[in-house]
């Protein structure tokens, strides 16, 4: 982790200034990390007494997002052109316009700022005038959130630490991804446990509670799991009759990742989902040496080394193949 940039704060506090209300935004299919991300945002917003509307394509999918999900709107207020000359757009967990999903409104072309932590970021050209901070050594965007609350307001109270908290666990799979230059990721967290944020609950929150159907879905998943390139990498998929049977609540792709990588051998996880007859979704994970982004960034995603997604046309049986294809060159 490179230390914070003080001119980004700087930066950042200028463009918070020159406008008076905000849209906070982050990618389609929220995680808790673009969550806490977008949270951590407005609760900045608010102490610098800036009105804003927090903004998300959805769907919730997740079981610990589900109770954050009537704080956020499909459709940004109505602006005119004056009104629209005082909007500034924070991107947060997301720097590519494409991956915030439908939003019945225009909220392009107004003066924008990015915060990212994604290896594949970079600055978006839907918004040429953007500004922002993308630092891909963060291990979560609400460790950046945050760095610029902390050096902007203070010391953060226990709800906002709470949430921030909350968001930092799930990017760094409860801190079981963070390596031996973690420190000061590890000095950020206690200071949120000081503030009032309880690792025992938060754990509780991110894994308990899930449908009895997402158990089953997970064991037809591992079922369906296939072996290739000499059994280092392993590819399952969803299908829309499987999506129809066990429904989309309660995802515990994690747990899915977990298992298998766990297995003797197996050095990258593939996991598709047909999510239209003629469009899918891909996450991908893997140990430390197998750099997952470059593939998934053939396929129109990214993210970081060891997690991606995308999503693109096509359908499972014949993307299969290229994706095995593309792994071939890197494993």
């Amino acid at each position: 982790m490179n230390k914070f940039d003080t001119e980004k704060i700087q930066e950042f506090k200028t463009f918070i200034n020159k406008h008076s209300f905000f849209l906070v935004i982050g990618h389609k299919e929220p995680d808790g990390d673009c969550i806490a991300s977008c949270l951590g945002t407005a609760a900045i917003l608010k102490a610098m007494n800036k009105k804003y509307q927090l903004l998300s394509a959805g769907p919730f999918k997740r079981n610990e997002i589900t109770n954050f999900k009537d704080l956020f709107s499909s459709e940004p207020v109505f602006l005119d052109n004056e009104e629209r000359k005082y909007t500034g757009l924070i991107v947060v967990d997301c720097s590519e316009f494409n991956r915030l999903g439908e939003i019945d409104g225009d909220i392009k072309n107004l003066d924008t700022f990015i915060i990212d932590h994604h290896k594949t970021s970079e600055m978006s050209p839907s918004s040429p005038n953007a500004q922002g901070y993308i630092d891909p050594s963060a291990p979560a965007c609400a460790y950046l959130i945050q760095l610029f609350y902390e050096s902007l307001i203070g010391k953060i109270p226990a709800d906002i630490a709470k949430i921030l908290f909350f968001g930092l666990s799930t990017d760094t799979g409860f801190f079981r991804f963070l390596k031996e230059d973690a420190a000061d990721v590890f000095s950020a967290a206690a200071r949120l446990v000081e503030s009032g944020a309880c690792p025992r609950d938060i754990y509780d929150d991110i894994n308990n509670g899930k449908p009895y159907l997402s158990r089953k879905l997970l064991g037809v998943l591992l079922s369906k799991t296939e072996l290739y390139l000499n059994n280092r990498l392993a590819i399952t998929y969803e299908t829309l009759e499987d999506t129809r049977k066990y429904g989309i609540e309660g995802r515990d792709s994690d747990a899915l990742y977990q298992l298998l990588l766990s297995s003797k051998g197996i050095e990258a996880v593939v996991f598709l989902r047909q999510d239209t007859p003629t469009s899918c979704t891909g996450g991908f994970r893997s140990q430390n040496i197998i750099d997952v982004s470059v593939v998934a960034s053939k396929f129109g995603g990214g993210g970081h080394k060891n997690a991606s997604g995308m999503c693109t046309d096509g359908q499972i049986e014949t993307l299969i193949p290229s994706i095995v294809k593309e792994f071939a060159r890197i494993m």
